[in-house]
């Protein structure tokens, strides 16, 4: 992976083998980003993208493996506990076109990955609220 800054935006290449998520991780804690925006294309060849049942208040992960092109890639940035906390969503095209996305848990670079961050001024926490289920947004 190779990043560079212009100002608090930070243009980021993600390498064949790597995986994206803790490769954002490493760039915002040597940055120390806390707060921003995320958003790429690339190549992967393994993800695990999630959907949050509401019903049961649990996600239900799909493994994919296969050449599949980044056609979306968009998240944020915020902190939970004092670590940085990504959440990022993808849509993932295969050969046949056919597109799946969802919540982003894992992926792995084919090709090369190249994504955008915008880092703010500012930090916003997350918590646990056990009525939704997830980590919301915390501006108390």
């Amino acid at each position: 992976m190779e990043y560079k800054a212009f100002g608090k935006t930070y243009v980021v290449r993600i390498d064949r083998g790597e995986e994206i998520l803790s490769q954002v991780k490493q760039v915002c804690e040597a940055e120390k980003i806390t707060l921003g925006k995320i958003s790429g294309l690339g190549a992967v060849n393994k993800a695990v993208v999630g959907l949050f049942e509401t019903a049961t208040q649990e996600y239900r992960s799909t493994v994919m493996t296969g050449d599949f092109e980044i056609t979306s890639l968009t998240g944020n940035i915020t902190t939970m506990e004092g670590e940085v906390y990504l959440h990022v969503h993808a849509n993932l095209a295969g050969a046949d076109n056919s597109t799946f996305g969802g919540h982003l848990n894992e992926a792995v670079v084919s090709a090369t990955c190249e994504l955008i961050l915008q880092a703010f001024e500012g930090q916003v926490n997350r918590a646990f609220d056990e009525t939704i289920g997830l980590n919301l947004l915390d501006f108390s």
